[in-house]
């Protein structure tokens, strides 16, 4: 910005307002170096956070190395310093991530992270104190994660990466995500930020993609039984069979044979029992398969766009208390 003194005196002033806030000078506090860590992830106050998190932050302008602190106690992580027993060590500049292990269900945690730089005088600088809620559900897949990074970033976690579609087999007709970035879907979401796209081309026969799993694969963890996918189509989408497979082989379909052309977000709940009768050992889930077709039978068909979300594993409702 330019301005020009003729005669008298001149002066410049930057304002802002808000919804809640007057036209007033911008305090100096909003222009300096933002040296506090930022952009939590989770997000401050998220719930239904899988139970297995890690921690990311954003790094401080002056940072040279990160303390973490977390825990279930609100204060005790507030108030804490390296002496405490929140205090979970310090992290290098550029590994700004924290694994706190697998966490209890329906838990709130919190967690603090202090920018320290041993040349500056001001430092360390105190984070703000963040917090999120652990599911009362497993998480199998938000799509959440997934980014578009190049693979030779260490940090790189395309969503066909994991998703293993159709793309190196002439007899799958499937591909996932997008050929530009950003690969995954995050317009037309059921929860969160993403959502997976999945094209389906039946003309091979049938079309599907696999996820590997990590965690979780004890699908009878505090007493899980039902699966759910929330799913959504194209009005004219072909009228292709919807289906999930666990371990490559255990079929469950959608029993609307129409369920390619729903376009809203629906919800599909599958008992577990119906893939443990094929043999299915809930302990040890090794995969899990979404696809459109005829898996066991392939039969030239037709083609769509379908969008998955939010895969998770619910135990069975609380009975009501007795009257």
């Amino acid at each position: 910005m330019e301005y020009f003194e003729y005669d008298l005196a001149a002066a410049a002033q930057l304002r802002w307002q808000g919804p809640k806030t007057s036209k007033q000078v911008v305090p100096q506090a909003a222009l300096s170096l933002p040296v506090k860590a930022s952009s939590a992830n989770p997000s401050n106050g998220a719930i239904g956070v899988k139970q297995t998190p890690t921690l990311k932050w954003g790094a401080g302008e002056a940072a040279a190395s990160h303390q973490v602190y977390f825990g279930t106690n609100k204060d005790a992580v507030k108030d804490a310093d390296t002496g405490s027993p929140e205090y979970k060590g310090t992290r290098d500049l550029g590994s700004e991530r924290y694994d706190p292990g697998k966490l209890d269900w329906d838990t709130t945690y919190y967690w603090r992270i202090d920018e320290v730089n041993n040349v500056n005088p001001d430092s360390p600088w105190t984070g703000n104190l963040w917090s999120f809620t652990t599911a009362n559900f497993l998480v199998v897949d938000d799509f959440e994660s997934y980014n578009d990074l190049d693979p030779a970033d260490p940090e790189s976690n395309r969503i066909f990466n994991a998703w293993i579609d159709g793309y190196d087999d002439p007899a799958n007709g499937s591909l996932v995500g997008y050929d530009t970035p950003p690969f995954a879907e995050q317009t037309i979401v059921h929860g969160g930020n993403q959502s997976m796209p999945l094209y389906y081309d039946n003309s091979v026969g049938y079309s599907e993609a696999a996820l590997t799993l990590t965690y979780p694969r004890d699908w009878t963890e505090n007493g899980v039984n039902t699966l759910t996918i929330w799913f959504r189509g194209i009005s004219d989408n072909a009228a292709e069979t919807l289906y999930v497979a666990l371990n490559g082989s255990a079929v469950v379909s959608h029993d609307n044979p129409n369920a390619a052309q729903i376009n809203e977000w629906t919800r599909w709940n599958i008992d577990l029992q119906a893939f443990a009768d094929q043999g299915v050992n809930l302990a040890n889930v090794n995969t899990i398969t979404l696809g459109l077709g005829n898996k066991n039978n392939p039969l030239a068909g037709g083609s769509g766009m379908m969008y998955f979300d939010d895969i998770r594993l619910y135990p069975p409702p609380e009975p009501e208390p007795a009257p």
